[in-house]
C-alpha cells in the first residue's frame, strides 16, 4: 500500500510524499497548470519553449553542462514534458541520492536564468523540432484531428506552436508567461518511491531541508482560469500527400462526466475493448480478420472539462476508406448492442493489469499523481486507481458504449484522399 502524506509549503506549493514499499528508486516531479491550453493565442508554443529554456541553468547549476553532468554523476534520469494539460519536470534516481536530485531540480526549475543568448540559440533547436514533426505524417495527423475537432480553441492548437511564434518570442514574454502560470497554488511537488532518505521538517511543516529547497519556487498568485473546452466539431479534414500510406484519425466525444472517477474508469475499459489490446474489436477485425492495416487502436483521454475517444490507423491508402467505414460501424454496433460480458471482463482485467505494471515505475506513479492532483483535484493514491478499474461493472461499460453517438465524430487523414470520401 502506498504511504501518502501531504503538506502545503509557505510559497503555496503542495508537497506530496508517496512512499512505495519495496522500491529502490525515487522520482521527484514538479508540475504546474501551465500547459498549452493556458496560452493566449499569440503565446502558442510558449509553454513548451519555456520547458526547454529552464534546462539551460539556474543559480547554482548555472549552465546546461552543469545540469546534465550533475544528473549523470548521480546516475539519475532527468526530463520534462509539456502537454495541453500540464508542464512537468522530473528526475528519477537511486533513493540515497534523492536530496542531491532535489537540489538540482529545484535550482534550475525553481530559479532559472533564462539567459537571452541561450534563448536565441534554443529558438533554432525548437524550430527544428517543429519542422521535424511536419515530416512525420502520423504526427501531422494528430495535429489535424485536434484542429478539426476543436477549431481555434487552445485544445486545437499544437503544443509546439507555429514556427513564426518561436521566431518572435522575447525573453520578457517567456518570463511573463512563467510568472502568470507557474503558481504553486495550481501546481504540485511529488516525491514518489523510496522516501526513506527524504527528511521531514518539524511538525511536517516544510521548514526542513525539503521545504527549503522547494522554497526556491516563487510565491505567485493563483493564475486565471482557461477557456472551457468547446463542443466537438463534426468536420472532416485531409492533408493530401502523394503517398502509399495513409494516417487516419477519428475523434468522438463520450457523454461521460470527467469529474466522476468511476465513469472515467468505465471509459478506459470501453476504450480497451474497442481498440486498446490485441484482443480488442478493432485489432481483431480490422487487422487480423480483414488484413486492412498493421496498426489500429483507440485511446481515451480526459481533459479537466472534456473527455475524448480517439481511434487511429496507419494503413495502405487503397484500404483506408474500407477501414474507416468498418471502424465507424464497430462503434455503432457497440452503441446499439453493447459489448459482451466476456469482452468487458477481459478488457477490465487487461486495463487494470496494465496499470499495475505501469505503477511498478516510480515515474509513472508521479505523472499519474500530478494529473490527478492538478487536472482533476482528486485522490493521488495509485492503489485507488487500480481499485477504480476493478470496481467497474458491466452495466457501467455498456452505458459508456451507449453514450457515444456514432454519428458525431471528427475525422482527419493524411494521405491521397478527398475530405468527401469520409462523409
Amino acid at each position: 500500500m502506498a504511504q501518502i502524506t501531504q503538506e502545503e509549503l509557505p510559497n503555496g506549493l503542495p508537497l506530496y510524499r508517496v512512499g512505495l514499499p519495496g522500491t529502490r528508486s525515487t522520482t521527484i516531479l514538479v508540475a504546474f497548470d501551465a500547459g498549452a491550453r493556458t496560452e493566449r493565442t499569440e503565446e502558442n508554443g510558449a509553454a513548451h519553449f519555456l520547458e526547454h529554456l529552464v534546462f539551460k541553468g539556474g543559480e547554482l547549476f548555472d549552465d546546461y553542462r552543469k545540469v546534465n553532468e550533475t544528473a549523470e554523476r548521480m546516475g539519475a534520469m532527468l526530463n520534462a514534458y509539456t502537454s495541453h494539460d500540464l508542464v512537468a519536470f522530473h528526475i528519477t534516481c537511486r533513493a540515497e541520492r534523492t536530496m542531491e536530485a532535489l537540489d538540482l531540480l529545484t535550482d534550475f526549475v525553481g530559479r532559472p536564468r533564462i539567459d537571452a543568448e541561450e534563448l536565441d540559440r534554443e529558438r533554432g533547436v525548437v524550430i527544428q523540432e517543429i519542422n521535424r514533426s511536419f515530416d512525420q505524417p502520423s504526427t501531422v495527423a494528430e495535429y489535424l484531428i485536434d484542429r478539426t475537432a476543436f477549431g481555434e480553441h487552445p485544445l486545437g492548437r499544437p503544443v509546439l506552436g507555429p514556427e513564426d511564434h518561436l521566431r518572435t518570442f522575447t525573453r520578457d514574454a517567456i518570463v511573463g508567461f512563467r510568472e502568470r502560470r507557474w503558481s504553486g497554488r495550481r501546481g504540485g511537488a511529488f516525491i514518489v518511491g523510496n522516501v526513506e532518505h527524504v527528511p521531514v521538517g518539524p511538525h511536517d511543516s516544510g521548514s526542513g531541508a525539503v521545504g527549503e529547497l522547494l522554497g526556491r519556487f516563487p510565491d505567485l498568485p493563483a493564475p486565471e482560469g482557461y477557456d472551457p473546452a468547446p463542443t466537438l466539431k463534426t468536420e472532416r479534414a485531409v492533408e493530401q500527400r502523394d503517398t502509399n500510406q495513409s494516417h487516419l484519425r477519428m475523434m468522438y466525444a463520450p457523454q461521460v462526466d470527467v469529474g466522476d472517477v468511476r465513469q472515467r474508469a468505465a471509459l478506459a475499459i470501453y476504450s480497451t475493448l474497442l481498440g486498446g489490446s490485441m484482443g480488442s474489436r478493432l485489432f481483431d477485425e480490422i487487422r487480423e480478420q480483414r488484413g486492412l492495416c498493421y496498426s489500429v487502436w483507440s485511446i481515451d483521454h480526459s481533459f479537466a472539462d472534456a473527455p475524448v475517444l480517439q481511434l487511429g490507423a496507419g494503413l495502405d491508402s487503397s484500404k483506408c476508406i474500407e477501414a474507416y467505414t468498418r471502424m465507424r460501424e464497430i462503434v455503432a454496433e457497440l452503441h446499439d448492442d453493447g459489448p459482451t460480458e466476456d469482452e468487458v471482463a477481459r478488457a477490465q482485467a487487461y486495463a487494470a493489469g496494465r496499470r499495475v505494471l505501469a505503477f511498478e515505475n516510480t515515474n509513472a506513479v508521479a505523472r499519474y499523481a500530478a494529473t490527478q492532483r492538478i487536472v482533476f483535484d482528486e485522490d493521488i493514491d495509485p492503489d485507488a486507481a487500480i481499485a477504480a478499474l476493478d470496481a467497474v461493472t458491466f452495466d457501467e461499460v455498456r452505458e459508456v458504449a451507449a453514450a457515444i453517438d456514432p454519428q458525431r465524430l471528427a475525422v482527419a487523414c493524411v494521405g491521397p484522399h478527398e475530405a468527401g470520401e469520409f462523409a
